[in-house]
């Protein structure tokens, strides 16, 4: 219960900082999570209450910062003292920061929330002990409010649907809330709510679920939409207010809904006209969206120029693991498609996923660089995200590790560690961790190195070639730019990487993973396949 003498309430949203330096870093300090923010919106709309998001990745240099890394919360406090705080538990590597953080304003006298993908029913023990006071176990935008009615004892909590909460001890799980189908009459993300961040990307979505069931991941459910004008109003909104003009459209599978998604992009082209600026959009979708041009030529028209594909394997047997529902022979044809219309592909990969028992595969490691490496020139992608299987919580790729007794203890290898960087389970037979680790850094060390740095400065150099382009002048700048922005980024990259190993080397996680493996060893029930070499 809060303070009934108080004329006004604070909720303080927080999304935690990565634990370590790793791939996300970088992008992190030019963007914000969306569901935090449609959270905080909501919540403005509350009498009595004021709403703000503290983005810990993303923290301008006036930003409170504390020494031991992410925003300082006693000086938050100090400045604006919360009431109540809630935790964005999205990424499951931020759940150590998370409970830190909840401890401290818990111990404060502030009431603690936390809701995200890591919240499922498994882990709501671990949260409930771990200094918060409610967990909220679907989406957000309905059950803040009422739980917030509740907290100030305008609602029995027992009323509020799908949250947790300890009472005598014992965990109380109210009924579920029913998806959110009607987005229309949810409040425009508002973006001036997020304090002390600089945000030049913005995230914008217009579908929420996935109907792909992939092993791996942890959306699911079947789509639901919202209209074409809704989506276009959130990005004129924030072109007007927040001068905003990159965006990346969060949806898990852009594409879906096909007509409707070519009616919005016929509808972005037409405002991008109207205004005389042109937007830059990235959006998510499948490899097999090359197959219908009409869309592809429809998403170029509006301005899209980048897509992130997940490609995650070339090798057929770990796609049907995956439940992938593509062809690794289709990959290279359907990639040179989405050059073919111009877009820059960004390409994300799953190396050494853990195959099924009953499936008779063998491959070397040094074959498996190999077939990586080999596909990745071949497809000429433009950037490349290659990572290590995560088993999250609540997805059947878990379930499956679990059963076979093969995940780390998180008392030795924790949750800070399940950012896809890492070794978090026992690989099949005849793969040491220390080689999976170390075929990653093979595959993304010959992707971004230190040559670009020089190719970076040829780039520059060449730039006066485009004279023999005045015929056509926009291929010549299209082509020159690509060439030169790649090798930056893969310059870039290749920093990032030695810092990426740098962090590896001072967390001391080689002996962590040892203590793991032993202890693992111990238990009874490991179940290595021993097909995969």
């Amino acid at each position: 219960m809060l303070d009934a003498s108080k004329k006004r309430y604070r909720l303080r949203i927080v999304i935690p900082a990565y634990p370590a330096f790793n791939i996300y870093s970088r992008i992190a300090k030019e963007t914000t999570a969306l569901g935090p923010v449609c959270v905080a919106t909501a919540v403005n709309e509350m009498e009595r209450w004021d709403v703000e998001v503290i983005d810990e990745n993303n923290l301008r240099r006036c930003g409170p910062r504390s020494d031991s890394g992410g925003a300082d919360h006693e000086f938050l406090q100090q400045q604006r003292p919360a009431d109540v705080v809630g935790f964005y538990g999205g990424l499951t590597s931020t759940i150590p920061r998370l409970y830190q953080i909840a401890r401290y304003y818990k111990d404060g006298g502030a009431v603690t929330i936390a809701g995200g993908q890591h919240f499922v029913q498994d882990n709501i023990n671990e949260a409930l002990s771990s200094g918060i006071d409610y967990v909220a176990t679907g989406e957000g935008e309905e059950t803040i409010k009422d739980l917030l009615q509740a907290i100030e004892g305008k609602l029995d909590v027992s009323e509020v649907k799908g949250i947790a909460y300890l009472d005598s001890g014992k965990v109380v799980l109210t009924p579920k809330r029913e998806f959110l189908i009607d987005f229309d009459k949810l409040p425009l993300p508002d973006f001036s709510l997020v304090r002390y961040a600089k945000i030049r990307i913005y995230p914008v979505e217009r579908i929420r679920g996935c109907g792909m069931n992939c092993e791996f991941c942890t959306v699911k459910g079947k789509p639901r939409r919202s209209c074409p004008e809704r989506l276009l109003e959130s990005i004129s909104f924030l072109v007007e207010t927040r001068g905003a003009k990159h965006f990346f459209v969060v949806d898990d599978l852009f594409g879906q809904q096909r007509d409707e998604t070519i009616r919005f992009c016929k509808m972005l082209k037409d405002y991008q006209r109207s205004i005389g600026r042109r937007l830059v959009t990235t959006v998510q979708i499948r490899l097999d969206k090359a197959r219908d041009p009409e869309l592809l030529s429809a998403m170029r028209q509006a301005g899209i120029s980048a897509v992130a594909i997940g490609f995650e394997s070339p090798i057929e047997e770990e796609l049907k693991a995956m439940n992938k529902h593509v062809r690794s022979e289709d990959m290279l044809s359907l990639t040179k498609v989405f050059h073919k219309f111009g877009f820059w592909v960004h390409g994300m990969f799953i190396f050494g996923y853990p195959l099924e028992e009953k499936m008779d595969f063998k491959m070397p490691m040094r074959e498996r660089v190999k077939r990586y490496r080999k596909f990745i020139r071949k497809t000429k992608i433009d950037t490349v995200q290659v990572l290590l299987p995560v088993p999250l919580p609540g997805t059947r790729l878990r379930r499956r590790l679990e059963r076979q007794n093969r995940i780390y203890p998180t008392h030795d290898v924790g949750w800070e560690y399940y950012d896809g960087n890492f070794p978090v389970f026992e690989p099949d037979e005849s793969v040491s961790v220390e080689e999976m680790q170390g075929a990653v850094r093979k595959i993304m060390g010959k992707f971004y190195r230190f040559k670009y740095m020089f190719l970076v400065a040829v780039s520059i150099f060449t730039f006066p070639a485009l004279i023999f382009f005045l015929h056509d002048i926009g291929l010549g700048w299209s082509r020159w730019y690509r060439r030169w922005r790649n090798r930056l980024i893969r310059f870039g990259g290749w920093i990032t990487m030695r810092k990426w190993a740098s962090e590896f080397r001072r967390d001391g996680f080689a002996q962590k993973l040892q203590k793991a493996k032993e202890r693992l060893k111990k238990t009874p029930g490991l179940a290595r396949p021993t097909a995969t070499s």
